[in-house]
């Protein structure tokens, strides 16, 4: 199966010679487990345009340093797509800002919570989570780095993962093929614990960041997040054909 990443930010620019590009963190999040994907950068950010929705098998709209509010000129061409992916049945996912551009897009709120950033290390909450999560705990510890949030879900969706900082933490969709999540499972835990100092003074106090650094040395359930995901995309490409 073929993913299609649609790159609406880039790892910032003191972390780029270091960890890379962020499209690869998607790239190594999918390719540990017993399916076998091949995978497309589109760097919407950038000007890239999204192709035709017949010609793609699933999609992943990453994180970004924009919100669902902005208006970059790239916003509302994602949200069309969006919207006609949804209607076509074709497997997607969100991930941070992906999240929270996929409610946007379908009808639900997102705004800049005054609550403040969610950073390392969080537990979430299993809800009636769906079948690719079944097996297992019923909480996931998965890394985050969020300050907008989801605070209203679009109708059609069913909120899965929380926490009582982050209620709309993870939506599946009644179409079956589209999923989101607020926390990054392709955040591995060094490039987490970097993350976290680059807020450090600006806007978060030394303090915090220090404890977000210190809980990234427990374990996250990155692995189990990717194999659930992994077989989503799959049981999803069976009900996009």
């Amino acid at each position: 199966m073929k993913l299609s990443i649609l790159l609406a930010g880039e790892n910032p620019d003191q972390l780029r010679g270091e960890f890379g590009q962020y499209a690869d963190k998607f790239k190594n999040m999918f390719s540990g487990g017993k399916e076998k994907f091949t995978f497309q950068t589109i760097a919407i950010h950038a000007g890239e345009t999204i192709p035709s929705i017949g010609d793609l098998e699933g999609v992943i709209v990453t994180g970004s340093a924009y919100g669902a509010y902005d208006s970059p000129p790239w916003m509302e061409p994602l949200r069309a797509f969006i919207r006609a992916a949804y209607a076509e049945n074709l497997p997607m996912l969100g991930i941070c800002f992906g999240h929270q551009i996929i409610a946007d897009a379908l009808g639900g709120k997102v705004i800049k919570s005054e609550k403040g950033w969610s950073i390392g290390r969080h537990v979430y909450r299993l809800n009636d989570c769906p079948e690719c999560f079944l097996h297992g705990p019923s909480e996931l510890a998965i890394a985050a780095s969020h300050q907008d949030q989801v605070v209203v879900a679009p109708k059609q969706a069913k909120t899965f993962l929380s926490s009582d900082f982050t209620p709309n933490a993870g939506l599946i969709y009644q179409n079956g093929v589209t999923i989101s999540l607020q926390p990054h499972p392709e955040f591995e835990i060094a490039y987490s614990k970097a993350i976290c100092n680059l807020r450090r003074n600006n806007p978060l106090d030394s303090k915090s960041v220090d404890i977000a650094v210190s809980g990234l040395d427990l374990p996250l359930d990155n692995q189990r997040v990717a194999s659930a995901l992994s077989a989503f995309f799959m049981s999803g490409r069976t009900i996009g054909q």
